[in-house]
């Protein structure tokens, strides 16, 4: 059931008045006791969740329903406790007809229980927190360029993908053939891995878990079987021996910007070619010679010819990148740019979204930074740029503004500025080469830009998400609660709700991309990109235009996220009652 992490069960939780993330297994259908706790031996201890529907019709349906179901099943479940053994009061039922009717009960539950208008509760625009910020605390604001002040159209990846193509053909002399390939949009998802001795591109959880049925050979899927023999008989792959902290190899590349999906894309292509037509090849020479093929787009300045050239081609919503920054600097507010991208081409760019005085906004303005190097060595000193963009040779002793500066590092920047701490924040796309060094070595506050959470909000506003992914972890709570019933008939109505659970979960992840889902969930755990998302920003939105939604003074708070010891308060306990933990009285004697 792959959704953004900020979005988790959220649609499900708003009109309740918990936490969000609260969702999780909900369904779970155990034994209730008319809207009280249940305690040992069917004792009362309190009408705690009756809260939640005297204050809301959401939570009285839901109530309403369980007391239905209740009255149902008490006789069915009452247990009456016998030294360590147990014993029903009520007329024995078949087991197969008693599963299917508490299957049946909770898929009416489920059906009351998503209110109208559910399906559009969360707004493109909202900044998420990891972390608890006080912008009233933060005096200066510090952005990367590309992805971040401004953002690009898809058409340029296409444009990437087509000259990186060329180059691989014509100056790496791979087959013709590949050049039938064109560009295929959404194939690929940021935050991907790609095994390089392997030649695979696949999705992994938070947990260094591949997730099965997101692994791609080419542009085909490798069947979940051939991939765990790959991987010597398990899908867990220890990305600590594999892949350094930046995801940069040397056996596996983590994929984490924008500009990464053309990369992907080709390799997918270059790989499908060679398999297709029975070519003996080597994946790692075709890893590094995409990746240099792709690099010679930004080096050899293609890509910024494309965009100078055509800046309303290519640029998005300049206006707010503008309306950003005045909003800013009209209120006292520092701020900087540190960027990879030449002067020539942002200062294009800022004129065109900015305007001429662009260079006004900001007390500090460095290009060809270097991240992530800028971040985490000093070796490269500053350097100052006249107006035409030529290197000057004076010793750097203070960085001013109206001027413009070149590589330099870290340790430099905070010497000369004096900018520390959490009073200064700093937004960029890239969670490793902008955010991570910030966060982890400096304590600056750090705001993660991701454009994908336009569409991916959009999915989870859809009433076929919001259906779908309700029943799905009802099932999963059934499947859960009822799992101590293991004679053969109800072996078998066990194994059809796993059928459906698994069908479910490709539904809801085909919502999404077709090949690899979400790129913040695998099936129920966070990816890996989340992982580092959560690690690595305070805040993330999809642009910087979410701030106007905003005061500068605002606190942002994020939601309590409850843990697994925390199941109480969790959605299965709100809506179908406090229910016994299998085998927990049993249990009893242990302590």
């Amino acid at each position: 059931e792959p959704v953004a992490s900020m979005v988790t069960s959220f649609s499900l939780c708003a009109g309740l008045n918990i936490p969000a993330f609260a969702c999780g297994s909900f369904a779970s259908a155990g034994a209730t006791m008319n809207g009280q706790n249940c305690c040992k031996d069917g004792q009362n201890c309190g009408p705690t969740r009756n809260l939640a529907a005297n204050h809301n019709p959401v939570a009285a349906a839901v109530t309403s329903q369980r007391h239905q179901i209740v009255g149902k099943n008490r006789g069915e479940e009452s247990l009456t406790k016998s030294g360590r053994a147990f014993s029903s009061t009520a007329p024995q039922i078949n087991n197969k007809t008693y599963l299917w009717a508490r299957y049946n009960e909770m898929k009416r539950l489920v059906h009351d229980l998503i209110p109208p208008g559910v399906c559009s509760l969360l707004n493109p625009s909202t900044i998420y927190a990891n972390n608890e910020v006080n912008l009233e605390e933060v005096d200066i604001y510090g952005f990367d360029y590309d992805y971040t002040l401004a953002l690009y159209s898809s058409a340029l990846d296409e444009m990437i993908y087509n000259k990186a193509r060329e180059f691989l053909v014509q100056h790496y002399k791979y087959p013709e053939g590949i050049s039938k390939y064109d560009y295929i949009p959404n194939f690929a998802t940021r935050g991907l891995h790609y095994d390089i001795q392997k030649g695979l591109l696949m999705k992994i959880d938070a947990f260094h878990y591949i997730q099965l049925g997101t692994v791609y050979r080419g542009l085909k899927p490798v069947p979940d079987d051939e991939v765990m023999k790959l991987y010597g008989g398990s899908n867990h792959v220890p990305l600590h021996q594999v892949s350094g902290f930046y995801g940069k190899g040397p056996k596996m590349k983590q994929f984490m910007d924008v500009f990464s999906i053309p990369e992907m894309t080709l390799l997918a292509a270059a790989n499908d070619y060679f398999i297709s037509n029975d070519i003996e090849y080597d994946p790692v020479h075709l890893y590094k010679d995409v990746s240099d093929a792709i690099g010679m787009v930004h080096i050899k300045g293609y890509m910024y010819k494309w965009i100078m050239q055509d800046l309303e081609k290519y640029i998005l919503r300049g206006d707010e990148t503008y309306a950003v920054l005045h909003r800013l600097a009209s209120h006292g507010k520092k701020l900087f740019l540190i960027t990879n991208s030449p002067f020539s081409f942002v200062d294009k760019g800022m004129k065109y979204m900015v305007g001429k005085e662009w260079r006004d906004f900001f007390d500090v303005v460095i290009v060809q930074a270097d991240k992530p190097h800028f971040f985490n060595d000093c070796v490269k000193p500053f350097r100052r740029l006249d107006s035409n963009g030529d290197l000057q040779w004076d010793r750097i002793k203070s960085l001013d503004k109206g001027q413009i500066y070149k590589q330099g590092n870290l340790v430099d920047f905070l010497k000369l500025t004096g900018w520390r701490g959490s009073k200064v924040f700093y937004f960029g796309d890239h969670l490793y080469s902008d955010l991570a060094d910030l966060m982890l070595r400096h304590g600056w506050r750090t705001g993660a830009i991701v454009p994908e959470l336009e569409v991916e909000t959009k999915v989870v506003n859809t009433e076929q998400y919001a259906q779908s992914l309700t029943w799905l972890q009802a099932l999963t709570g059934l499947l859960e609660r009822m799992q101590m019933y293991r004679d053969p008939e109800s072996k078998k109505v066990l194994q059809e709700w796993l059928k459906e659970r698994e069908e479910l979960r490709a539904v809801t992840k085909n919502l999404f991309n077709p090949h690899f889902g979400s790129i913040f969930r695998t099936c129920h755990n966070p990816t890996y990109f989340s992982r580092r998302l959560c690690r690595f920003s305070d805040l993330y939105m999809a642009s910087i235009s979410c701030l106007l939604n905003y005061d500068l003074s605002y606190t942002f708070y994020p939601r309590r996220t409850p843990l697994q010891h925390e199941a109480p308060l969790w959605m299965d306990q709100l809506c179908t009652g406090c229910m016994k933990t299998p085998f927990l009285e049993e249990m009893a004697h242990i302590r």
